[in-house]
């Protein structure tokens, strides 16, 4: 059973749909802030879109449950203009397949993800946004958006360190994923924009392995061996001397699959 229920800041169940395996909800409401969407699940693996403004995606809920929070404010704008403000509104969540979830396939992407602590994965992130504003946001490189030639706002938000040399990025997938490969898309704002020579990618497994990367808006794929982890950490990037300050990073992509079926 999926049941989707849409909460108001006190607790107040606004609007509610359930369905043995794909739950889909529309309801008219101009959003406030605190209002919430609260998920619960049999399968822990889900198909879900929790707005129309957002692209949907894969999300796994180790507890068969998540509370997903409505953007506001300033976090709005790393989603498209306008979002969240119409008054009516739709969620969609259904469950996968054994099949789906023994593929191959990105496993890190999460359009649905949220700054903060989450209760759902995959959740990505760091040890510094560029002056904390959402559009530098770590979450912004798993939205599945690929965009890369501008910077700042929708559909050009990245992962901006802020000119730090110790920058880390953290993606957890919250279980155990046989990793293959993963690929690096870069903001390419040049000349506003430097980009990394090179870093590492850190497994939750122990291993660490080293990487080159060059000045292209394209994707740049690293090899994953194989590796069995549950989060990976992006550290030790090293600026080109490019004169600019403001290497950053739009989008990383994770492909393998999952180390074994819980459901």
């Amino acid at each position: 059973m999926i049941t989707i229920a849409v909460k108001d800041a006190a607790g107040a169940i606004l609007a509610r749909a359930a369905h043995e395996s794909e739950a889909l909800l529309c309801f008219d409401r101009d959003y406030a802030e605190g209002d919430v969407i609260e998920i619960t699940s049999d399968a822990a693996h889900l198909w879900l879109q929790p707005d129309i403004s957002v692209l949907p995606g894969e999300v796994y809920l180790p507890a068969g449950r998540m509370t997903w929070r409505v953007p506001s404010g300033e976090y709005r704008l790393a989603y498209r203009p306008g979002a969240f403000t119409e008054p009516r509104h739709i969620v969609t969540a259904r469950a996968l397949s054994a099949g789906e979830i023994a593929s191959v396939r990105c496993l890190s992407r999460n359009p649905a993800d949220l700054r903060g602590d989450t209760d759902f994965f995959p959740h990505c992130t760091a040890n510094v946004e560029t002056r904390n504003e959402s559009c530098f946001a770590a979450r912004n490189v798993i939205d599945g958006l690929r965009h890369n030639t501008f910077h700042g706002e929708w559909p050009f938000e990245s992962w901006g360190i802020g000119a730090r040399t110790d920058a880390w990025c953290l993606l957890d997938l919250g279980r155990e994923a046989e990793l293959d490969r993963m690929a690096l898309t870069l903001r390419a704002d040049f000349p506003h924009d430097a980009y990394w020579v090179r870093g590492q990618v850190a497994l939750s497994d122990g291993a660490a392995i080293e990487f080159p990367l060059q000045k292209t808006g394209e994707r740049q794929f690293v090899d994953l061996s194989g590796h069995t982890a549950r989060w990976l950490r992006l550290e030790r990037l090293v600026k080109s001397d490019d004169p600019s300050a403001f290497p950053a990073l739009r989008q990383w992509e994770v492909f393998g699959h999952d180390a074994a079926l819980d459901e």
